[in-house]
């Protein structure tokens, strides 16, 4: 049996406190919309590092770029169909 698709990722990096509020408050909505979630180091990835630098939280739905550096809750809630 499979979880909730991965429709969300945060792109992260170590040592950052928006990423911690951004990562609960995705999972927060995430729940709620019944999708899945998954945390992404730009630090690990040269390529994420180098388009994304120090523009940490990102939010990417379904592949794109949906926030950064806070959640955009009533947007994220509309565009997953529960807000």
């Amino acid at each position: 049996m499979t979880g909730p698709a991965e429709r969300l990722e945060l792109l992260t990096r170590a040592g950052c406190h928006l990423c911690v509020t951004a990562a609960e408050t995705l999972g927060r909505i995430a729940a709620e919309a019944g999708v899945g979630t998954r945390e992404v180091d730009v630090d690990a990835d040269p390529e994420l590092q180098a388009e994304y630098g120090d523009r940490v939280p990102v939010v990417l739905l379904d592949g794109r770029e949906h926030s950064y550096f806070t959640v955009d809750v009533p947007r994220l809630r509309r565009d997953l169909g529960i807000g």
